[in-house]
């Protein structure tokens, strides 16, 4: 699990941990990481278990990325499953963000991705079995106000992942997208200190989840080969209605998306409305203000 060190990575990997398996930890902090171990280990089925926990940047040198995966599976055995969950989030007017900021989450929530997945991918394909998780985010089906650097970063893994998933299926190797909404974790409460007016009052259109109910879904998915997973009603609608060219699971997956697209479209032009209706208040306040200010 990549980025397991806190938020959804950590309850992912409790989940998985509670049915039985071995857990490799990887993230930036090895003190954070150490404490999660920790708190892991409280859940475990059996003496044998074991939480590895490894300090590296996934986002930078894929060299070093493939050589820590290499001695983890040569401790633990080949990846079963392969969460990555590693990832991170600017805010802001597309104007007011830094220039690097893009290249950065770029970075991190794409190539951080990519690279681990690479060094994986040719040993699951020897043993024609496997299992990788691409944690995106419902921002990744749909662009929002103050996304700019994040939603394309997330919109590219769906690209990864159904170009990979095509690739792969031969070999019984399944990939799942992870679309979760607004969720309780460290990352969440950091981001919404910068978050503009608009973007929050666009998040408070739905509510926040708690990451362990996100982590058991996404489990529960990639157990079961499901290629979308998403959360709750709202993601549910959001993940038909956005599904396109993706693959099924299913023939009744697939009929649903087609029975239920029409109506989907349209309840989603609704909320398309009301969120441009956020947009046009704030920026008529703003104007507003700012008139006033100048009159004074």
């Amino acid at each position: 699990v990549t980025g397991g060190s806190s938020g959804i990575g950590k309850c992912i990997a409790i989940e998985c941990y509670k049915q039985g398996a071995f857990i490799t930890l990887i993230a930036r902090d090895e003190n954070k990481l150490l404490q999660t171990k920790k708190e892991i280990e409280k859940y475990s089925v059996n003496d044998k278990q074991v939480v590895l926990c490894i300090s590296v940047d996934v986002s930078k040198d894929y060299e070093l990325v493939e050589n820590v995966l290499k001695q983890a599976q040569e401790k633990l055995g080949p990846v079963d499953l392969l969460v990555n969950c590693a990832g991170t989030s600017v805010t802001g007017k597309f104007e007011d963000i830094e220039v690097n900021s893009f290249e950065r989450l770029m970075g991190v929530n794409y190539l951080g991705s990519v690279y681990p997945s690479r060094a994986v991918i040719a040993t699951m394909k020897e043993r024609r079995m496997g299992r990788i998780v691409f944690v995106s985010s419902q921002a990744g089906q749909l662009g929002l106000f103050g996304y700019t650097a994040y939603s394309p970063t997330k919109f590219a893994l769906r690209g990864l992942a159904e170009a990979l998933q095509m690739e792969v299926k031969p070999y019984n190797i399944y990939i799942t997208v992870a679309y979760p909404p607004d969720t309780d974790t460290p990352g969440f409460a950091e981001e919404s200190k910068t978050k503009p007016l608009e973007t929050k009052l666009i998040s408070e259109t739905s509510s926040v989840c708690q990451a362990e109910q996100v982590a058991r879904v996404i489990v529960k998915d990639a157990i079961q080969g499901n290629f979308n997973s998403s959360v709750g009603s709202d993601g549910y609608m959001l993940s038909l209605l956005t599904s396109g060219m993706s693959p099924v699971t299913s023939i009744t997956e697939g009929l649903q998306q087609v029975v239920c697209m029409g109506i989907f479209r349209i309840i989603g032009l609704f909320y398309l409305g009301s969120f441009d209706s956020i947009v046009r208040r704030c920026m008529m306040q703003r104007e507003k203000s700012e008139s006033a200010d100048k009159t004074e």
